[in-house]
Formats: structure tokens, C-alpha cells, sequence
């Protein structure tokens, strides 16, 4: 019999050290069944199954948070769990980072940290916590089955029956990739659920119970960030300027049909102007039909004005399930009437089935490497470097992909080039230069020893820049000078935009390289929040009929 301690990776050893957990994790089990757990006895199960050192896979992505379970892990004794390498795909949670403070993880391998960037930046600091890697979304779950293969997997549903059968409702995001990772590698695989429902109650099995090994029921329902609600009375005349420049010098221009829109109010701004900017330019049915992002409740008047086709989501969003539910054409909506989610299979979606990513960042150098990390702030960058990516596997051809084409060197072979379009105003908060010669980033990572800086989206991958200023198309540009030139033409008055000079800027506009907002035919003076479809939350629920539910602190009515 091998013990609950035991390290070797000999045949088999994985399959009997998953029964030791299983067997100490008996006394904390209820009567119910084998696989319920009783919520009292949550903290003392984890403590009795995990091990120093064990890897663990903690569902928390941008949105979705096994937190109930991030909670109880918490308050495990340290003198008996520590060490842990937790897998998250984002560190979201303060407790995320207790954990570190606590001495039960030490290292970690994430690919976002969003509201918990500057503490995860100063822990790293302070020696408490380890980076392995920031990963991008896709990278991370990869690595879980090949190199990084959880021995627990602690994820979140809203119901599971007695056998574990799970539901998981309009977010199911990464839970299929966590719990599968583990499942069929010997590792123990628990469940957090909003409800535990008798058998056959379930509206739908969105992963086997044969998968799951242990369900407790939660205090309260998981937490869900509506990380994609973005308010029109925040978007400004500059947002409406930005977006009229991508609608007219990108989306136009290359007759862009699958996209993926990042998150923020740039983008929000392009979605509000399709009804109405679009349409008078009459672009719907030649751009913007396919769509994988998040039902974003800024996307509504563009559905309901016949521009999109569909939406494949990696989640869903807070207040969004009756219109999703409402809309099966245009979103994956299962037999219970519930959205269909997967962070996965979205992720591969992005990356190979669209033919632009357009987002914003927060800092971009002078030959177009992107970053949103900044200086005191490791934010990591989610799926953005998959989704702004150019995938040279890519085999399939589309208008929009061949547009861009380059010929093999020496060769003679013609291939596409996805558009990965970059937006970032002049200036950020504090009046501080987007555009540098130099990201933090490089500062950043060297500072922590990292021996790759975290740069979001690489420069050679980045097709399009958009500032105020006009558009650099660095596709086109012939060389790295020109490119700098270029990204320098649209910096505004920073230091690396007085690098810039007049006759440079005329050579580029003449090329065909840089494009001033007259080149597009875009007015200035015309960029108003007034075009835009919706200007308030309470517009957006007009348009959706009543079935847009937005959360309480989006409501100003």
C-alpha cells in the first residue's frame, strides 16, 4: 500500500496515492453519498488530503472563483500544508495571495492578476511568493497535461446530483479543462456547487460524474466578476474618435468578418457605433459578423440590429443569462436554456478562427511591443498574447487573413497574416505617455529575475496601431526604422513622439504606412458620444428588451 506521502512517480504510483487521499478524506463525507462532503468539515478535508509541495489547480479565471474553496484553504494549518504550487489561471481573490502571506503556497504559475497586480508585484519583492510563469490562458491549461498536471484540482459549479454529475450553468469557463487535467491523471478532483439536487435534476451534465471525486456545497454562490460590463455614460468624444478611425481605417478597410474584441471602453465604443456609424457608412453584412468574446452587454444594439451572426464566449456575464438565453441564434445555448461557455475552446477559437484581435494596453514601445504590465504592477495578461497572435498553423484562407499576406523568403510561398490591432491614446492616467521607448515591463521582469519580460503582445505579431493621432499600418512598414517612425508619429508630445518630424510623417502618410484621421475621412469635430447607440446601462436594457438584468452597482436608476 503506498502512503499519502509518498513522491515517487513509478507506474501507478499517482492512482494509489489518490486513493490514500480519498480514504483520509472519509470522515469529513456525509451520509448522503461517497462524494458529498459536509461544508463544517470543508477546511479539515483539504488539510487531511493535501500534501507539501502538491500541485493544485484553484479555479479562478477573470470572471468564475471557487472561492468558497480559495476560503477554506486559507485556513488550513500551515504546519501541516505548505509549499503548495498552486495553477491559477488568474490570482483574483485577496485569499489568493493570503495563502502566500501564510506560508501555504510558494510558488505559482497564473496568467492574470488583475485587482491583485500590485500585491502579487510586491509579495514578489518581498521573496514570499515565486513566479514559474505568467502564462497566457491557453498556455496554462496546456501545461496542466503535459508538465504541470494537477494532484488536486479544487473548482467550481452551480449543481451537482449524488454521483457528482455537475452543472455548470452559463459560466462554465475553465472548469472542463481544470477537472479533466486531473481527473485522468490520478489526481483528486473537488467540487464547490450552489446546490446539491437529487438524481436526474440536473437541467443538463456538463461534466461526468465518473470525473469528480468529491462535492461539498458551498456558503454562498460562487463568486462571477462582471468583468466585461462597461458603463456608455464612462465613454468619452476620444472612445468614439478611436473607434471611428478602427471602423473606417481597419474594420472597413480590410473587410474583417471574425473578431475578438478586448476588454475596455475602446472597444465598447466600436460596438456602440456598429448601429449607427456603421450603418451609415454600410458596412453591416460586410464587417463584424462573427464574434469570440463574452456576451458583452455593449454588443446588444449591434444583435438587435442585425450585425452579428454569432458570439462564441469563454464565459458568460453578470446579468446577461435571460438575453443570452433569449438570443440561441446568435450564442451556444444548451437544452436547458442556459448559454454555453468554455475559456478553452474559445481561447483555440481566437486564436485560429478569427481573422483580427483588436484591444487596448496600457504601454507601447517604440517598435509596438504591448504591455499591461507596469511599473509596481504584475498584472499578467489573460489570453490576450493567444488572441493577438498571428498563428502560423493557421491554414484556412479568408479575405481579411490574406489581405495581409507576406511570401516566404526565398520560397516563393504565399501565406495570410492575422490583424492584431493595438488602441492607446496619446496619454494614460496622470497624464502619463502610453507610448515609450522602453516598456516597464523589461524593467519589471529583470527586477524580478524573470527570464522572460512580460511583454503582452510582441511587437512583430502587432499589424495595426491607433492612437487619436491617425492608424500605423506597421504591416506595411520596410524595415524596423520604418516601423519606429510609424509607431512614433502617432506617440502625441511625449518624448518619443518628438522624435518624430514632419517630413518623416508626410513620407509615411504617402506609402501608405501612417494614416492622419482626414486620410480616413474621419472629422474630429464629428467624434461625439451623441453617435453612439446607447449612452447609459439604461439604454442597453431598453435595447434588450428588458432581459439585460445589469448588477447593482452598474444601476443609476
Amino acid at each position: 500500500m503506498v502512503s499519502l506521502s509518498t513522491t515517487t512517480t513509478a507506474p501507478g504510483v499517482r492512482q494509489q496515492r489518490k486513493a490514500a487521499r480519498l480514504a483520509a478524506a472519509a470522515p469529513s463525507l456525509t451520509a448522503r453519498s461517497g462524494k458529498i462532503v459536509d461544508p463544517e468539515r470543508i477546511t479539515a478535508l483539504l488539510q487531511s488530503v493535501l500534501l507539501p509541495g502538491d500541485r493544485v489547480a484553484l479555479e479562478g479565471d477573470n470572471q468564475k472563483q471557487a472561492d468558497f474553496l480559495s476560503r477554506s484553504l486559507a485556513r488550513v494549518d500551515p504546519g501541516a500544508v505548505h509549499g503548495l504550487h498552486l495553477l491559477v489561471p488568474s490570482l483574483s481573490r485577496p485569499e489568493h495571495l493570503d495563502l502566500f502571506e501564510l506560508g501555504i503556497a510558494s510558488r505559482v504559475d497564473f496568467a492574470f492578476a488583475g485587482a491583485q497586480s500590485a500585491r502579487v508585484a510586491a509579495l514578489l519583492d518581498e521573496g514570499v511568493l515565486t513566479i514559474g510563469a505568467i502564462h497566457t490562458y491557453l498556455e496554462l491549461y496546456a501545461r496542466l497535461f503535459v508538465d504541470l498536471v494537477p494532484d488536486v484540482a479544487l473548482v467550481a459549479a452551480v449543481q451537482a446530483d449524488p454521483d457528482g454529475n455537475l452543472y455548470t450553468g452559463p459560466n462554465t469557463e475553465d472548469t472542463p479543462a481544470l477537472i479533466e487535467a486531473a481527473a485522468f491523471r490520478g489526481g483528486l478532483v473537488i467540487v464547490q456547487v450552489d446546490e446539491v439536487v437529487e438524481r436526474g435534476a440536473l437541467p443538463r451534465v456538463d461534466i461526468p460524474g465518473d470525473w469528480v471525486d468529491l462535492v461539498v456545497r458551498a456558503d454562498r454562490p460562487c463568486f462571477i466578476e462582471p468583468l466585461f460590463t462597461r458603463d456608455p455614460r464612462k465613454i468619452t468624444d476620444v472612445h468614439v474618435l478611436l473607434a471611428m478611425l478602427a471602423i473606417r481605417g481597419v474594420y472597413e478597410r480590410h473587410e474583417v468578418t471574425s473578431l475578438n474584441h478586448g476588454i475596455g471602453f475602446d472597444t465598447a465604443a466600436i460596438e456602440l457605433l456598429l448601429p449607427t456609424y456603421g450603418e451609415r457608412l454600410g458596412l453591416k453584412g460586410r464587417v463584424a459578423r462573427n464574434f469570440v468574446l463574452n456576451p458583452h452587454p455593449t454588443l446588444i444594439p449591434a444583435i438587435e440590429s442585425g450585425w452579428v451572426e454569432s458570439v462564441t464566449c469563454f464565459g458568460g456575464e453578470v446579468g446577461m443569462e435571460a438575453y443570452c438565453a433569449a438570443r440561441p441564434d446568435v450564442f451556444a445555448v444548451g437544452p436547458d436554456g442556459s448559454l454555453r461557455s468554455n475559456r478553452m475552446t474559445a481561447q483555440n477559437a481566437g486564436l485560429y478562427a478569427t481573422d483580427m484581435f483588436i484591444g487596448s494596453t496600457l504601454q507601447i514601445d517604440a517598435v509596438g511591443n504591448s504591455s499591461t504590465v507596469t511599473e509596481g504592477r504584475l498584472s499578467g495578461f489573460g489570453g490576450a498574447p493567444n488572441l493577438g497572435s498571428d498563428p502560423r498553423g493557421r491554414r484556412h484562407p479568408t479575405p481579411a487573413w490574406l489581405g495581409l499576406h507576406t511570401a516566404e523568403a526565398g520560397s516563393g510561398v504565399l501565406r495570410g497574416r492575422k490583424l492584431v490591432v493595438q488602441i492607446a491614446e496619446t496619454y494614460g492616467a496622470g497624464a502619463r505617455p502610453r507610448y515609450t521607448e522602453r516598456l516597464d515591463a523589461v524593467a519589471v521582469g529583470e527586477k524580478a529575475g524573470m527570464p522572460l519580460a512580460p511583454v503582452m503582445i510582441y511587437g512583430d505579431d502587432v499589424t495595426h496601431v491607433i492612437s487619436e493621432d491617425g492608424i500605423a499600418y506597421l504591416y506595411l512598414a520596410r524595415d524596423l526604422e520604418e516601423r519606429r517612425q510609424a509607431v512614433a508619429a502617432l506617440a502625441g508630445a511625449g518624448p518619443l513622439g518628438t522624435t518624430s518630424t514632419p517630413a518623416q510623417r508626410e513620407r509615411l502618410r504617402r506609402d501608405g504606412v501612417l494614416a492622419l484621421p482626414e486620410d480616413l475621412g474621419v472629422r474630429r469635430t464629428d467624434a461625439r458620444r451623441s453617435m453612439l447607440a446607447a449612452r447609459s446601462i439604461e439604454d442597453l436594457v431598453t435595447w434588450s428588451g428588458g432581459l439585460y438584468d445589469p448588477p447593482s452597482r452598474f444601476r443609476s436608476w
